[in-house]
C-alpha cells in the first residue's frame, strides 16, 4: 500500500505574522510600517492590522519614532527555545574548555534557511575583545561558520541551495561569486576546517569546524574568532587540530558515529556521492571593543 502524503496547513495570516517579525528581526534599528509594507509587498492597510495585534500580544514594541522592534515576548519564546536546544547543552563544556585554552571567543551556530545563527557565545577574557550577540543571523558563504555547513551538505542539497545565495561583497575578502565559493569550499572539506579571513567583518578573523548530529547531517559549527592582530594564519593553522577535536567530541555527544577509517570529514557515508571515495568549516557582524 503506497504511504499516504503528508498534509500540509498553509494557514496564510499565520504565514504573514511571522513573516513580518522575520522582517523586524534582522533589522537593528527597526521599521515603520511603511517600510515593513515595502518589504513584505502588503498593502498598509493590512500591514497596520497585523502590527497592532504583534504589539498587544508583546511581540512588538513601537517607539517614539513610529519604528517597530522586536518584544518581549519574541525574547522570552527565544530564551525558552535556547534552553531546549540539545546540541547547546551538549556543547557547553567542550566551549568552556576551548574558550579557556584559546583565550578567544567561541560560537556555536546552527542553521536556519540561508544563514547561520548564534545559539551560545564564550566570551574572550582578553581586553581586545570582538562584540556579537547570540541570535543573530549571518550569511553562509562569508563566514567560517556558514562555509563549513556550506561544504558538508549532500551534494542535492547544496545544489538547490548555491543558486539562492546573495553573493553580496560585504569586505574587499568576501566571496563574491559562485566559481569561487565552489572552489573554496573543495578546500573545506579537503581541510576539514574554514577560515574566514575579514570576509564578513574587517579586522575580524574566525576558524570553525562542522557538527555531525546522529544522522550525519552537518547543521551546526563551533568556531574561535578574534581580532586579525592575534589571528594569523600561522595561528590559525595551529589552532585547526584544536577545535577539529572539540568538533568531534561534541559531534560524538551528538550521537555520531564516524566510520572506522577516520575520513567522513569529507562526506559521512550517508551523504558521499556515488563514485566518491573519502580522502585525507563567524560570527555575526562584530566589531572591536575594548573592555571597560
Amino acid at each position: 500500500m503506497p504511504m499516504k502524503a503528508k498534509r500540509t496547513y498553509n494557514i496564510t495570516s499565520l504565514q504573514r505574522g511571522l513573516r513580518l517579525l522575520d522582517l523586524i528581526a534582522v533589522a537593528e534599528r527597526g521599521l515603520t510600517a511603511s517600510q515593513i509594507a515595502r518589504l513584505s509587498g502588503l498593502p498598509v492597510s493590512t500591514v497596520h492590522r497585523f502590527l497592532v495585534n504583534l504589539e498587544s500580544a508583546g511581540f512588538l514594541n513601537c517607539s517614539g519614532t513610529g519604528s517597530y522592534h522586536l518584544g518581549v515576548a519574541c525574547f522570552s519564546i527565544g530564551q525558552a527555545a535556547l534552553g531546549q536546544l540539545d546540541i547547546r547543552r551538549l556543547s557547553l563544556p567542550y566551549l568552556q574548555q576551548l574558550n579557556q585554552n584559546t583565550r578567544e571567543t567561541i560560537h556555536l551556530t546552527v542553521r536556519h534557511g540561508l544563514s547561520a545563527v548564534y545559539v551560545e557565545k564564550l566570551d574572550s577574557p582578553e581586553p581586545l575583545r570582538i562584540y556579537s550577540r547570540i541570535g543573530a543571523a549571518v550569511p553562509l558563504h562569508c563566514t567560517g561558520v556558514g562555509k563549513v555547513m556550506l561544504a558538508y551538505m549532500p551534494p542535492d542539497e547544496l545544489s538547490a541551495i548555491l543558486p539562492q545565495l546573495e553573493f553580496r561583497r560585504l569586505t574587499e575578502n568576501s566571496i563574491g561569486n559562485l566559481q569561487e565559493l565552489q572552489t573554496h569550499l573543495q578546500k573545506v572539506r579537503k581541510n576539514g576546517y574554514a577560515c574566514d579571513l575579514e570576509e564578513n567583518e574587517p579586522h575580524i578573523r574566525c576558524i570553525a569546524a562542522p557538527i555531525w548530529d546522529h544522522t550525519g547531517a552537518v547543521n551546526a559549527s563551533v568556531s574561535i574568532t578574534g581580532p586579525a592582530v592575534r589571528m594569523s594564519v600561522t595561528r590559525l593553522r595551529q589552532l585547526a587540530p584544536l577545535i577539529q577535536a572539540v568538533s568531534k567530541r561534541i559531534s560524538k555527544e551528538m550521537g555520531y558515529q564516524a566510520s572506522s577509517s577516520g575520513n567522513d570529514h569529507v562526506f559521512p557515508p550517508k551523504h558521499r556521492p556515488r563514485g566518491t571515495q573519502s580522502s585525507a568549516t563567524s560570527m555575526p557582524r562584530v566589531k572591536v571593543q575594548l573592555a571597560s
